[in-house]
């Protein structure tokens, strides 16, 4: 293990800059939620890739913002704890966002004394007189980050950040077992492809005011059996994701239990029902027992 390489590379930047597909394709798997909305990643996820000489922990926290309500400090709060244990971030941005945003979060990132990758990613819309103006301007904010013009969407520059991260890890055994390869246990994953779908599929507040619980997890040899509870804020919100004769709710569960059987690889029997949890964006209490205590 002499010249073993191991550490964590953490992933943070605003809502809606291409996190979570960065992750997707760094990893290899489908790992974070990635849709067209903002604020789609809730808690902090890690992947874990494995080679014969080192291991990478991959860390995709949610997108850094203004916290308008409890849920969203405890966002925040993922993302700032990010910065403490990085041995390598990557701040990603993109081509439409303007740089001076966040400016508070960007002086503590410029504070670290770890190696930064500015990633501007979505280079796929802009032009070489834009970017190059961006990237001038990035300089100047953080003027200690490597930078690197990537297209999650086009798969550009991609593999040229993976192989810069590796060339930085620093020398160490790894942290987690061999064969791992995320932290979260197998009930997580089947939360977050059911949020992924509500987002997806409604509009406006409503995914947002949505959580989901796994009630019951009995995976067999070829199968597995879940239940699961989608929580809302009001008795309006359930009527609107159950649907009229429930036609709205058969649809999301139909899309999740397929793409759970794309993940798992096995086939999927699965239950959803909806039930009124009151204001729980704001009870400290039902944010704890919903994964989102930081300590």
């Amino acid at each position: 293990m002499d010249d073993f390489k191991s550490g964590f590379v953490n992933i943070v930047g605003n809502p809606n800059v291409g996190k979570s597909t960065l992750m997707n394709l760094l990893m290899g798997e489908r790992i974070s939620i990635a849709t067209f909305k903002a604020q789609t990643t809730r808690h902090r996820i890690m992947g874990i890739i494995n080679e014969p000489n080192l291991q990478i922990v991959f860390s995709d926290t949610p997108g850094v913002l203004k916290p308008n309500y409890k849920l969203q400090e405890e966002m925040l709060a993922f993302s700032e704890g990010a910065l403490q244990d990085a041995d390598i971030l990557l701040y990603v941005t993109d081509v439409v966002e303007q740089p001076q945003k966040n400016q508070e979060f960007l002086s503590k990132v410029n504070r670290l004394n770890v190696p930064i990758l500015l990633l501007i990613n979505k280079i796929d819309i802009s032009n070489q007189a834009a970017l190059e103006a961006l990237v001038q301007e990035w300089h100047t904010l953080l003027p200690t980050a490597e930078i690197y013009p990537i297209s999650a969407k086009a798969k550009f520059n991609v593999e040229r950040v993976l192989q810069r991260v590796k060339e930085l890890l620093p020398a160490s055994p790894p942290y987690f077992e061999r064969d791992q390869w995320t932290d979260r246990p197998a009930r997580f994953f089947v939360t977050e492809i059911i949020r992924e779908k509500l987002l997806l599929y409604y509009d406006k507040e409503i995914p947002y005011a949505c959580e989901v619980a796994v009630e019951e997890f009995k995976e067999e040899p070829k199968s597995i059996f879940i239940r699961a509870v989608i929580y809302v804020e009001r008795d309006s919100q359930k009527g609107i994701i159950i649907g009229h004769q429930g036609i709205a709710l058969k649809r999301v569960s139909t899309e999740a239990r397929k793409t759970l059987e794309t993940f798992f690889q096995k086939s999927i029997y699965l239950q959803t029902f909806v039930k009124v949890d009151k204001d729980w964006r704001n009870s400290q209490k039902r944010l704890e027992a919903y994964g989102y205590k930081l300590s």
